[in-house]
């Protein structure tokens, strides 16, 4: 006899829920577990929507377990702590991001990098240590092991910080870890959406001059006048291309769909580094001799670690750097996929749970 998710724990919990590869959410009942002597638990005030949720709920890559609660870019407020908790206390504002667990003890935890263990859990839709489906943010309730909880800094707005627990140390990490954060450097930025809004302030913020890279020139005025951003090419003008050539240190491609990576290379300083951080489908094909020539790198990096998240947050906090959000009700949430699946949205979807969840179920 199977258990049914609102039996499988001792809290009740309420959220939204895939059933299918049709991607259609609905109010979904399950239960999370009592709070353990390390673990966090949490009211959901805020949920960010990622481009891979979308993933996720539709199945693109072939792993999903349903019913899928989405959300790992998860903002509330600390409610119980375990008996051996000592960096949380009740009341805290806290953040959890792409994953809830790893196994602690390769080379890969030991370096704060969790992100790459390959005992790594995903916040939503995995297999957690006890056997049950880890269900994410989109639901009012969530209980996390400490060490995978970051502190939200008093200063930040909580709507618009969410996203960052996602798309914020998915740009900042490559910039620190490839070097991409000098003062006076020049980076490239490729696509304007979810990612590339928050890489572009980033980056500023680190004292580097930014360029976003774009086929869509509507996306200009914006880029430059709100977001900040030094300059703006248009990746299918040649003549742009041409001028620009051989100008940038490195360039962050936030593109999920393929793309031709030769025009980008052409940008490139000699030693230069091009990171991908879009994950497409499809695979590259990857022009040899652009790399060799110029000594340049083709590179990627997948979110970050928890220390370089807290990390992240607190450097957002200090020079002020949030996501530009637009906050839905709960109810809202299939129209919002809808919408980002055509690229609708300046520039991420955040869910108002704390307010809107149990109205809407």
């Amino acid at each position: 006899m199977s258990i049914v998710p609102e039996n499988e724990h001792q809290k009740n919990a309420l959220g939204w829920a895939a059933r299918d590869s049709s991607g259609l959410l609905s109010p979904f009942k399950f239960s999370r577990r009592a709070t353990g002597e390390k673990d966090v638990a949490l009211k959901v005030l805020y949920c960010g929507i990622c481009h891979t949720d979308l993933h996720m709920i539709k199945n693109d890559w072939g792993y999903s377990i349903y019913p899928l609660v989405p959300g790992h870019e998860i903002v509330g407020e600390v409610t119980e702590v375990g008996s051996k908790v000592n960096k949380f206390k009740v009341g805290d504002k806290v953040g959890v991001g792409y994953m809830v667990g790893s196994c602690g003890s390769c080379d890969d935890c030991s370096d704060n990098l969790e992100n790459y263990c390959p005992k790594m859990i995903p916040t939503c839709g995995a297999k957690y240590h006890d056997g049950t489906i880890t269900y994410g943010g989109f639901s009012d309730t969530m209980v996390v092991d400490e060490h995978f909880v970051v502190r939200i800094p008093d200063n930040m707005p909580l709507d618009a910080a969410a996203p960052l627990l996602c798309a914020g140390t998915t740009v900042y990490s490559p910039m620190k870890y490839y070097g991409l954060d000098k003062p006076g450097s020049h980076l490239g930025v490729v696509g304007l959406g979810g990612l590339g809004h928050v890489a572009v302030k980033f980056a500023k913020a680190m004292g580097a001059k930014v360029t976003v890279i774009s086929t869509s020139p509507s996306k200009k005025q914006e880029a430059l006048e709100i977001l900040g951003a030094d300059s703006f090419l248009v990746s299918r003008d040649e003549d742009q291309l041409k001028a620009a050539k051989g100008t940038m240190n490195g360039i962050v491609d936030t593109v999920s769909a393929k793309h031709d990576l030769q025009p980008l290379l052409g940008l490139l300083k000699n030693h230069g580094k091009l990171v991908l951080i879009g994950v497409s489908v499809k695979p590259y094909e990857l022009p040899a001799a652009s790399l060799i020539l110029g000594r340049k790198l083709v590179g990627g990096s997948n979110v970050g670690g928890l220390e370089e998240t807290q990390e992240m947050i607190d450097f957002a906090a200090k020079h002020n750097v949030t996501a530009n959000v637009e906050v839905i009700p709960m109810d809202y949430v299939n129209t919002a996929f809808e919408r980002l699946a055509k690229a609708d949205v300046r520039y991420r979807f955040v869910i108002d749970i704390g307010n809107t969840l149990k109205t809407s179920s």
